[in-house]
């Protein structure tokens, strides 16, 4: 198990907040209809009261709705979300085959000599239940009951940004209301200048509704779906050493134990076998 860079989601990102500075900066002619470039646009797409408004209201509405400690995590999803560990299940399916290979040899005691070369603590607790010999019933309770946990926690920390996700809009078109209240108490029908500030004034007004979108469904939304992602990923293969750390303790044939557990593999994944560990050294 080791980190990686995202590439693909920070290329999406890239990609999609360069498309809508194009987007903004192409205008296309009413006379002649060609279509010229004007990097001056983006500076009407910029306001600083749309901004208090939308990412302000959402960040205290969050605040309203999590601990303090949910919030402070941000950053560090931030992190998992860019650089995430990858979880590889052949590689989990392998290893557990080995131990139980050697489990079925030289007997459950034989695995303690393996378990400081373990790195994921999930499996390294799970091997370690099979070697003290604890009840099989327990064993299952107890990662089961660890899943469980995994997953209520990894299921909160998503519900912030799908939280977000639903504020952003809505502050949005709250930020929009207050400049349309404000541009129609600024009309005057006795002063003819007020009616040409209606467009600058409603454009104003909207870019509100622009930035929540914007911190809804290019930031806060796609956050959410890396997070599932990764918890799938995650859960998969937590489900893989559970599975197999049973099939140890029962003494099954390591030859059932991987066909079991590549059962367990989605269709997107190769079936043909990997490198264990103790062949890649």
């Amino acid at each position: 198990m080791k980190k990686s860079t995202d590439l693909m989601s920070i290329l999406g990102w890239v990609f999609g907040f360069a498309l809508m500075y194009i987007g903004i900066c192409l205008s296309k002619s009413i006379a002649t209809g060609a279509y010229s470039f004007n990097a001056g646009n983006i500076v009407n797409f910029f306001d600083p009261t749309s901004l208090f408004i939308v990412v302000g209201g959402t960040l205290t509405a969050l605040m309203v709705s999590f601990p303090a400690s949910q919030i402070t995590k941000i950053p560090k999803h931030l992190m998992i979300v860019l650089t995430p560990k990858q979880y590889e299940p052949i590689n989990y399916i392998n290893q557990l085959v080995e131990f139980a290979k050697k489990a079925r040899i030289n007997g459950l005691l034989a695995l303690e000599e393996d378990l400081e070369g373990i790195q994921d603590n999930f499996l390294k607790s799970s091997m370690l239940m099979v070697v003290d010999s604890i009840d099989p019933e327990k064993v299952k309770q107890q990662l089961e009951t660890r899943l469980e946990h995994l997953d209520e926690r990894h299921s909160t920390d998503r519900s912030l940004y799908s939280k977000g996700a639903g504020y952003a809009p809505a502050f949005g078109m709250i930020g929009t209301l207050i400049g349309l209240i404000q541009m129609l108490v600024a009309m005057d029908p006795n002063n003819p200048d007020s009616a040409s500030q209606l467009g600058p004034a409603m454009s104003t007004a909207l870019i509100t509704t622009f930035y929540g979108c914007i911190l809804a469904h290019v930031l806060a939304t796609p956050i959410g779906s890396l997070c599932k992602y990764n918890h799938n990923q995650e859960v998969l293969c937590l489900q893989i050493v559970e599975e197999g750390t049973l099939a140890i303790i029962s003494g099954a044939n390591p030859r059932y134990v991987e066909e079991k557990l590549r059962m367990m593999l989605p269709a997107t994944v190769p079936v043909k076998k990997g490198k264990s560990k103790k062949d890649e050294d």
